[in-house]
């Protein structure tokens, strides 16, 4: 598979700055752990746990152990984090988590973002919920959504992208083909021809590409049965626009982990 010189460049950047919201679920520790594997060399890691201590109000009388427990939650699974990864920095902030991602997002100039899943959250966790969707369509960066890999193969044992020929689509290859080179493991190419036309130009020369004629979202889904990473690209649509794209789709619905490339 080829890369130009700029597409290396550019791939390579996306893995420099990489952020991590944590909580007290071990899916935000699953996350950490995916976003070390991907982290490029000499990149920085930044863990960020947020103690959403406005919900304490609805305790009560209880309000303020309430708020004191949920501090107390937020720090220790920051401590217990920090044991696990070498990352550069670490902090503690009070707040609602998605908008103090975001913050963090802009104060640390992160190129990925990364989140774990769960169904049912509790109120302060930083996963698969609100606060996904909503740096799925606000974020500048790049989104993983991490999900546990399959069997006990460590992650990533294998790859997909979604390629149209498109100038995201082909941002999503980069990335793939760089995360690819630099852990040694398969890749492969899905162009999916039963949604809008797909580019041909220059799609053979990237390799062998699997033509599949299904939706791109359901040719998607199933590679993520297959593999532990699917990446795709994003248009950049933000709000209301954003809503129901293929991206979007995929990172709730998947069976892998999904980046969401920008």
């Amino acid at each position: 598979m080829r890369r130009d010189d700029l597409g290396m460049e550019a791939s390579a950047k996306l893995f420099e700055r990489i952020l991590v919201g944590i909580d007290e679920t071990p899916q935000s520790i699953e996350a950490l752990h995916q976003a070390q594997r991907m982290l490029a060399p000499g990149g920085r890691l930044h863990l960020l746990a947020a103690a959403d201590v406005s919900i304490a109000i609805h305790a009560g009388y209880a309000a303020s152990r309430v708020q004191d427990e949920l501090q107390v939650g937020a720090r220790d699974a920051l401590a217990r984090a920090m044991e696990q990864t070498d990352a550069a920095g670490a902090r503690l902030v009070e707040g609602d988590p998605t908008r103090s991602l975001l913050n963090e997002i802009a104060r640390e100039q992160a190129t990925l973002v990364a989140l774990g899943t769960h169904g049912h959250s509790r109120a302060a966790g930083i996963v698969l919920g609100g606060t996904a969707t909503t740096l799925l369509h606000e974020a500048p960066c790049t989104v993983l959504i991490a999900r546990p890999p399959r069997g006990w193969k460590r992650f990533p044992s294998s790859l997909a992208v979604g390629i149209d020929g498109s100038t995201h689509s082909r941002q999503a290859l980069s990335a793939a083909l760089d995360v690819a080179h630099r852990l040694d493991v398969p890749l492969r190419l899905i162009a999916a021809t039963g949604g809008k036309p797909v580019q041909l130009n220059g799609l053979r020369d990237e390799g062998h590409v699997e033509w599949d004629e299904r939706k791109p979202l359901d040719a998607l889904l199933a590679a993520s049965h297959e593999c532990d990473l699917v990446f795709v690209g994003s248009r950049g649509l933000h709000g209301i626009s954003a809503l129901g794209s293929v991206s979007e789709r995929l990172a709730h619905r998947a069976h892998s982990s999904v980046l969401v490339v920008r």
